[in-house]
Formats: C-alpha cells, sequence, structure tokens
C-alpha cells in the first residue's frame, strides 16, 4: 500500500499561498505531519523566506524549460510529476479562476476526489481524514465531504483564511527538476483586460448596480455615490453577461465580496447574486420594487427611484462630511 503523508499547497497567486500556509499550518499540526507548498520557477531565497514565515516546511522549487506563462495542462503535469514523487496525503489549491481549472485537471490525473471552493477544513478525529465544508444552494445551506481516494485534493476560494505569519523560522529548500513539458496551445497574442482602479474583492465599501439602472452611461451616478463613500462600483451578472456592458460582476459565478458597507442599486437579489454579499457586514438596497428579493437580505432598505434616491444620498453626505 502506497504511504501518503504531508500537506502540499499550491497557488499561482503567492498572497492566496500564503492564505492556504496559515490553515495548511494547522492541519499538518493535527497529522503531525510537515507542510510543503510548490513554486513553479527558479529558487528565490527572499521568496522561501516569506513562505517560511507562513509555516511552510519545504518550499518546492519545480522549474520545467519552456514554462514562461500559466498552462492548466502544462502545470497540471509539473504538479502530478511532483505528487507523484512526494506523496503528500492533503494537496490544497487555491481556489482561483486559474487554480479551478488547475485542480478538475490534477484529480482526474490522480484518479481521485477534489472538494471543491471549501470554506472550512479540519481532520475528523476518529478516521483522521480530511474533512471539507461547502457552500450549497448558493450559501442557503453547507455541507460537509471526505474524499475516501488519496492524495485528498481541496480547493480554497481567496481570503477565506487569515493569513498567519508564524513568525522567522528555517525550512527545506528542494529544487524539483521535471522533464521539458510542451503546451498543445500555442499563444500568439496576449491583451491585457481593463482593470478598474482596485480588486473590487478588496473594497471596503462596494455600490452595485442592477436591472434597475437604464443605460450604461447611468452609472456615472453610481461612480459619483461610490467616490464620496471611498468605495468601488460592481453590477450583477445580467449587466455583465446579458447586456455586455461590463466583463465582470457580484454573485455566485463572479467575485464573492466582504465589505463593511454594501449599496444595491437596482438590485433585484437574485439568489446567485445574494450568494456573493453573504460576508457583507452591512447591506443596503435602494429599489422601486417593495417585493424584491434583495429587502430580505438587507439590513436597511429604501423602496423608491434610484435616480432619485442616490442623488439626494450624495447631496446628503456631502453636506454632513
Amino acid at each position: 500500500m502506497v504511504q501518503y503523508e504531508g500537506v502540499l499547497a499550491f497557488s499561482e497567486d503567492e498572497k492566496v499561498l500564503t492564505e492556504l500556509l496559515s490553515k495548511g499550518r494547522e492541519l499538518s499540526e493535527k497529522k503531525m505531519a510537515k507542510l510543503s507548498c510548490i513554486v513553479v520557477g527558479k529558487p528565490i531565497e527572499d521568496v522561501a523566506n516569506r513562505l517560511f514565515e507562513f509555516g511552510a516546511d519545504v518550499v518546492l522549487f519545480v522549474r520545467s524549460e519552456g514554462v514562461n506563462r500559466f498552462d492548466a495542462e502544462v502545470y497540471c503535469t509539473l504538479l502530478f510529476e511532483t505528487i507523484k514523487e512526494r506523496k503528500p496525503e492533503i494537496v490544497l489549491i487555491g481556489g482561483t479562476k486559474r487554480g479551478k481549472e488547475l485542480a478538475s485537471r490534477l484529480a482526474t490525473r490522480l484518479q481521485t476526489g477534489c472538494m471543491a471552493d471549501c470554506i472550512a477544513l479540519d481532520i475528523d478525529e476518529q478516521t483522521g481524514v480530511l474533512v471539507g465544508t461547502r457552500l450549497m444552494y448558493a450559501g442557503k445551506a453547507t455541507a460537509k465531504e471526505i474524499c475516501k481516494t488519496y492524495p485528498q485534493i481541496a480547493t480554497v476560494p481567496p481570503r477565506v483564511f487569515e493569513k498567519k505569519i508564524v513568525g522567522p523560522r528555517k525550512g527545506d529548500v528542494v529544487e524539483v527538476t521535471i522533464p521539458e513539458v510542451h503546451p498543445r496551445v500555442k499563444v500568439k497574442e496576449i491583451r491585457r483586460k481593463e482593470m478598474g482602479a482596485a480588486n473590487i474583492e478588496d473594497a471596503n465599501v462596494v455600490v452595485c448596480g442592477g436591472r434597475g439602472v437604464r443605460s450604461k452611461e447611468d452609472f456615472k451616478l453610481l461612480e459619483d455615490l461610490a467616490m464620496t463613500l471611498k468605495g468601488q462600483v460592481g453590477c450583477s451578472r445580467p449587466m455583465a453577461a446579458d447586456l455586455g456592458w461590463f466583463t465582470e460582476w457580484i454573485g455566485l459565478s463572479g467575485h464573492k465580496i466582504h465589505p463593511t458597507l454594501y449599496i444595491g442599486c437596482g438590485v433585484s437579489g437574485a439568489i446567485q447574486h445574494l450568494a456573493g454579499i453573504t460576508d457583507a457586514r452591512i447591506v443596503v438596497a435602494i429599489n422601486s420594487n417593495p417585493d424584491a428579493p434583495i429587502f430580505s437580505a438587507a439590513d436597511y432598505g429604501i423602496v423608491g427611484d434610484l435616480y432619485q434616491v442616490v442623488p439626494a444620498l450624495i447631496e446628503s453626505l456631502k453636506k454632513n462630511a
């Protein structure tokens, strides 16, 4: 029987990787095993030292000639070969867009299961297996899952676990060389997607527009409110996916936000959208329909025309600033 041991973490985003390491430290201590992480590229001492501070015992620098950008199939091969050699019991992967694409491929390649988008992880005291908790029914319920095959893979969305610095500590740096992997996709051109001034997932205040906003130009009104509150503007899925006004949205299939203040303007409150704002501390809803579902999730509700309410709100905020 193959002996699996230890916890392994990976994310192409170093910030997410440190979050995984903070949780992985807890899991590895319960398993009394080592915590490792994978970094693709050349060994860099500063990177390794930062990862040691967040709990890593071993930093694996995986090298493969010709790897100069993220390719899900290529990275899958790199991680597959490393995991096949190291045989970790638990594999944690950052649930970014790239991480999700990678995790599904990796689980298939390893012929094991994958617990996706876990919001909590623990070790069962009796069996010693990893237990993952996931949101179900757009956040209305939770489910606990286990993986009966090894390694046990779980993806974790960004910002689920708090980064915790263990402190200055030493660890081992191991360079792993993988045979050259040739991607099947040839990239001819890369165009940078237009991004806002800041990541909406980091915003302390979010003003969100829904179908009640009549035109894309009218989002200028929401931008004025967001600017007054030093926040960011977002939109619900129909504004982006259906109308094509924007490229990203707030909701279960888009960005999950956790601001101190969320203001929904003309947002009806579909269950998928509400799942994306469950972590907002204060929810304010502005909608002309008193029966809009968003009012059931709101701490404060204003029944009225957003084209009258928002300007009045901006004026009041500026007057009392």
